[in-house]
């Protein structure tokens, strides 16, 4: 593993900030004062406090909303765990350019940039008259077999991670610095949504996630976009090859469960390009202080490394919907999180993103906009030992 590109990312680490715990008080407070039964609007109230902890504002409104897919092939999709041919990665990265996929159409719909990167299609598509609306950071056109080899050098996934963040943070661009927490002022918090395209990815994300907590991968395995019962099967055997293969299955950490060179080296074993970007992208969007958004259950492994790398981000992280892979549950459980919406969901893209975004926008209206108890003349006496 280079060093250097090692102690880069240490660096980048570094950069993220803890939540301001003293804005997330007074938020926590000024809900309380609202002219509202105690904890009626559940998850709106929990979404508001938190937002409060990253721009330092008690009350917010949304800026820019972006969701950037990281799209990638993945070799084990050789052992038949797919039900889609590869070259689907490379259309649909195209598709969502021209606005006809899932995340694009509800991106479009919610005003929502979408930024869609290559950081490893296996498929050539330069011929297509909207390659060059596809952004083009190609580490190596589609990951290694990883019943046979490593999905990827450690030095490819530290690239990998390095890109995503470098796209979502403007390294070199400071974050405003909120130092005084004020009520009666609005901050405003910038929104990212992290989504990926790469056939396989179920696989890899599951792989990954059974190496990082040692659960069983039969446990955790799911059909993707589609699979028999006998492909299920199949998909189960060769993720339990791959962890054996790479000496990860039932692995027990050594050392720091935050210790950069072990989890960048299960990355490379068994993950996959996107899933390394996304990580990126996660500590990306913390350095400069934006509220980050998981999709699916690739996003949510993908969140899990980052926050396995960093423990930090976790105050930046929003939730979306339940996804139908049996290992989002165990994923977003290992986050602490709890998701928002059950919509019976399973695209991955990202396409969960948009409605968590209009959600987060609810909970800044509701804090912003709501009346005090004071505001609507209401005396709030007969709350005393409720609240």
């Amino acid at each position: 593993m280079n060093k250097d590109m090692l102690k880069t990312l240490e660096n980048y680490i570094d950069k993220v900030e803890k939540v301001d715990e003293a804005a997330i008080s007074v938020a926590s407070d000024y809900n309380d004062l609202l002219v509202k039964p105690p904890r009626s609007m559940g998850e709106l109230e929990n979404i508001a406090i938190k937002l409060a902890g990253i721009t330092g504002h008690a009350k917010n409104k949304v800026g820019k909303k972006t969701i950037y897919v990281f799209c990638a092939d993945n070799g084990v999709v050789e052992e038949g765990v797919a039900s889609s041919p590869v070259s689907v990665t490379a259309m649909q990265a195209l598709n969502m350019t021209r606005g006809l996929t899932g995340v694009a159409v509800l991106a479009r719909h919610t005003g929502t940039e979408l930024v869609v990167t290559d950081m490893g299609i296996a498929t050539d598509y330069s011929a297509d008259p909207d390659a060059s609306k596809v952004i083009d950071h190609s580490i190596r056109r589609g990951t290694g077999n990883i019943v046979k080899e490593p999905a990827m050098t450690e030095d490819e996934c530290l690239r990998a991670i390095t890109t995503g963040i470098n796209l979502v943070a403007n390294v070199g661009k400071e974050p405003s610095e909120n130092k005084n927490v004020d009520r009666s002022s609005t901050g405003t918090v910038d929104l990212i949504g992290v989504g990926e395209m790469g056939v396989g990815n179920t696989t890899t994300s599951t792989a990954l996630l059974s190496a990082l907590t040692g659960v069983s991968p039969e446990s955790i395995t799911g059909r993707g976009a589609g699979l028999t019962d006998e492909a299920l099967v199949k998909k189960k055997e060769v993720i339990r090859k791959a962890l054996e293969f790479h000496g990860l299955l039932n692995k027990k950490w050594e050392g720091n469960e935050n210790d950069a060179e072990q989890i960048v080296s299960t990355m490379s074993k068994v993950g996959g390009l996107d899933i390394a970007a996304m990580c990126g992208a996660f500590i990306g969007a913390t350095i400069c202080k934006k509220a980050v958004v998981i999709d699916g259950i690739i996003s949510a492994v993908a969140a899990l490394c980052a926050v396995r790398l960093c423990p930090l981000v976790k105050g930046y992280l929003f939730t979306s919907h339940v996804s139908k892979e049996p290992a989002y549950d165990l994923a977003i459980k290992e986050l602490g999180l709890k998701p928002y919406l059950m919509l019976n969901m399973g695209l991955g893209e990202g396409s969960g993103c948009p409605m968590a975004f209009q959600i987060i926008e609810d909970a800044c209206v509701m804090m912003r906009d709501m009346a005090t108890f004071e505001g609507g003349g209401i005396d709030d006496s007969y709350l005393e030992g409720i609240r």
